[in-house]
């Protein structure tokens, strides 16, 4: 594989806040630099000092929009076009990797001025839903700006059913990657190892992830696992129904630890016996899922479409309906009660993540790069 390359990931999503996408870009440019390639990440920005990359272009402000069942910060400026075609011109990218190219004007101009001839465009989808933008007649619009996408990747076969729906053609499945290492050496944290049970969810406190199902799951189980613990780690505020599940059933041992640096996520992970994700749907890739595999901690989660294509149910980690605290109460005190269930989902588990490795994920990109263009090879070391 013979040269570098100078690679532009581009992102609607404002790169200062939490979130998949963002994580997603700053793995995959980090990996891509480690084997020699020059990257530069694109994105709007709220806040450009809680950027560190030295090599991160802000590009407009961002507003928050629905999307999904969660809220999309994107830039809809319609003033940066002069200055994209001059940020393109001027940086001659061999490949422009542009991640949800349809969510926000940042990505829709960079399409709209880059050069074909000298740029190849590749897009990655990763959503399960999209924006509203897709409901009010706006895929019309995005029609021309599809055509100049050379390759396009979804992350999951449920974003690529999605958004096959919209612009029917071929799609590369290429999953997320996680930093298995950094999960599975962190160390646990001292004040959780109390001799109580450790009960973990992680993720945006948003109504679609399920956060009161597992309150009503805790709260049936905690009658018989006095000792259980549940401890909420992300950022945002618990909905109405969540507060009114804790009052009413006065439910004690609940802990909302906001949002964590990721060392201390990791952190978290290492310290759960279990970990449950409840989401309701429209999830297109269960990160959280291979986080907490990568940690060995048994995984609980809900059949939907995105965790079903990485947990194997009853191999490793255990399947339930979204919606049915009964059924999430009941795997989970199958784990609690079962040791040797426990440690074989962990083991499983802790394998299957190794397939998720970003030195393989982002792997398979270059190689789909190289698809791209079959008279020059891409670097990969």
């Amino acid at each position: 594989m013979n040269r570098p390359a100078k690679i532009a990931l581009v992102s609607p999503y404002d790169h200062a806040f939490f979130g998949g996408v963002p994580d997603h870009i700053n793995s995959l440019a980090g990996q891509f630099r480690q084997w020699g390639h020059t990257v530069k990440i694109i994105a709007p920005c709220s806040d450009p000092s809680r950027v560190e990359d030295k090599d991160f272009i802000p590009m407009g402000r961002p507003v928050p929009v629905p999307s999904g069942g969660s809220i999309a910060r994107v830039s809809f400026s319609v003033w940066l076009r002069p200055r994209i075609k001059h940020l393109l011109d001027e940086e001659a990218f061999d490949y422009i990797h542009l991640h949800e190219p349809f969510a926000g004007l940042v990505t829709a101009n960079v399409l709209s001025q880059l050069n074909p001839m000298t740029s190849i465009a590749i897009g990655t989808f990763h959503t399960n839903g999209g924006t509203r933008l897709y409901k009010v007649g706006f895929k019309r619009l995005a029609v021309p700006y599809n055509r100049k996408l050379r390759g396009r990747i979804a992350v999951s076969e449920s974003a690529r059913e999605f958004i096959n729906r919209q612009f029917p053609g071929h799609y590369e499945i290429i999953p997320n990657g996680i930093k298995v290492d950094d999960f599975d050496q962190a160390e646990p944290l001292p004040h959780l190892q109390d001799g109580k049970i450790n009960l973990l969810f992680v993720g945006r406190l948003e109504k679609r992830k399920g956060l009161k199902h597992l309150l009503g799951a805790f709260s049936k189980l905690k009658w018989e696992y006095p000792q259980l613990r549940l401890l909420v780690v992300g950022p945002g505020k618990p909905d109405a129904e969540s507060y009114r599940i804790i009052s009413e059933r006065n439910l004690q041992d609940v802990e909302f630890v906001g949002k964590v640096s990721e060392e201390d996520k990791a952190r978290y992970y290492k310290s759960a016996h279990i970990f449950c994700s409840p989401a309701t749907g429209k999830e297109s890739f269960g990160i959280v899922l291979l986080e907490a595999m990568a940690a060995g901690t048994p995984v609980v989660a809900t059949r939907i479409s995105g965790y079903s294509g990485v947990i194997s149910d009853e191999k490793d980690g255990l399947l339930v309906p979204p919606k049915d605290d009964e059924a999430l109460a009941g795997a989970i005190a199958r784990i609690i009660s079962n040791r040797s269930l426990g440690l074989a989902l962990s083991a499983n588990g802790r394998a299957k993540a190794e397939a998720f490795r970003w030195e393989r994920v982002a792997g398979s990109v270059l190689e789909y790069y190289e698809t791209l263009t079959p008279s020059s090879k891409v670097a990969i070391s």
